[in-house]
């Protein structure tokens, strides 16, 4: 990109179209991670049972508008992440390869999974009082509730209802958590893209195309899901309680992994996969959209001596 605001503007437009695609399968992730919370294996109710399963109970019973609960926090969210993500990554990649090799085009893994971890983790920071919202507003069903029910009337009155009885404090509840999820998976989204790419084309002799870029976002999603979902897990919980029923990160980790077992923290696995892998191919592929767009935008109202190369 010309410019770093650029990118982070290009960045949230192409999540955004991604996250409209996929948010039904995030409201049942997050009402599966909640359901059963701190019950015995033998007596936690399975409302929702799958991706499939919770989509339909949902909208047989809530419909559209009770699995797209939260979308507009959604939007919110993901401008400020993948804003962040594509509009920091790279200037934060070449100025710390300039200051630790000679050339800043200089390509390090280490230096590209602590960048992505870092744009990712300055994303979430950003964002973490709208997911907060997001999450309680998607958890909340008055037909088969899980977890804390939050009943807002929507995302202003969800955030004007926490700052009231919380402050600011209340507003970043969780913040660790998100930012270790994002962290975690910012760090292994483009390197394992370009680890499967490479692997792909040696391999199995794939070209460049839509095909290679389709396996190889698969893989890197699967793979960041994997990492990503414990903290997810941790996360949505941590958000979603009302008072102090985890007093952070480890207690929430061990209260749930001590009270329903280690699997726990893989509860709504496959409602996640089933969003991270389509989401990460949209973004992707609509940034590549984006960009060029923005790119077109800046060349026409940007005086050349205004266009930082980042």
């Amino acid at each position: 990109m010309s410019t770093t605001a650029g990118a982070f503007l290009a960045g949230g437009i192409a999540a955004c179209g991604a996250v409209t695609a996929t948010h039904p399968f995030e409201t049942v992730k997050i009402r599966m991670q909640l359901q059963g919370e701190l019950q015995d294996k033998g007596h936690q109710p399975h409302h929702y049972r799958g991706p499939i399963h919770g989509v339909s109970v949902i909208v047989r019973h809530e419909g559209l508008r009770g699995i797209y609960r939260g979308l507009g926090c959604a939007y919110i969210y993901q401008v400020l992440l993948n804003g962040c993500r594509l509009g920091f990554y790279e200037p934060m990649r070449s100025t710390l390869t300039g200051a630790l090799f000679e050339d800043d085009k200089t390509q390090s893994l280490g230096v590209n999974m602590f960048c992505g971890a870092g744009s990712g983790i300055l994303g979430a920071a950003a964002g973490s009082p709208f997911f907060l919202a997001k999450t309680r507003l998607q958890s909340y069903s008055p037909f088969r509730p899980v977890g804390t029910q939050h009943n807002y009337r929507n995302a202003w009155d969800g955030l004007s209802q926490i700052y009231r009885g919380e402050g600011v404090r209340g507003l970043y509840r969780g913040v660790g958590a998100a930012m270790i999820r994002t962290g975690f998976g910012s760090s292994v989204q483009l390197p394992t893209y370009f680890f499967a790419k490479r692997r792909l084309v040696k391999h199995l002799g794939m070209e460049e195309g839509a095909p290679l870029h389709l396996a190889s976002s698969a893989a890197s999603g699967f793979v960041v899901c994997v990492v990503m979902h414990p903290p997810d897990t941790i996360m949505s919980r941590l958000y979603n309680q009302n008072g102090n029923l985890y007093k952070g990160v480890f207690d929430c980790l061990s209260k749930t992994v001590k009270t329903e077992g280690f699997f726990a923290i893989y509860k709504g696995f496959l409602p996640h996969l089933a969003r991270i892998l389509p989401h990460t191919i949209l973004t992707l592929s609509l940034a590549e959209q984006t960009i060029k767009l923005v790119r077109k935008l800046e060349a026409r109202f940007l005086p050349e001596a205004d266009m930082k190369i980042v």
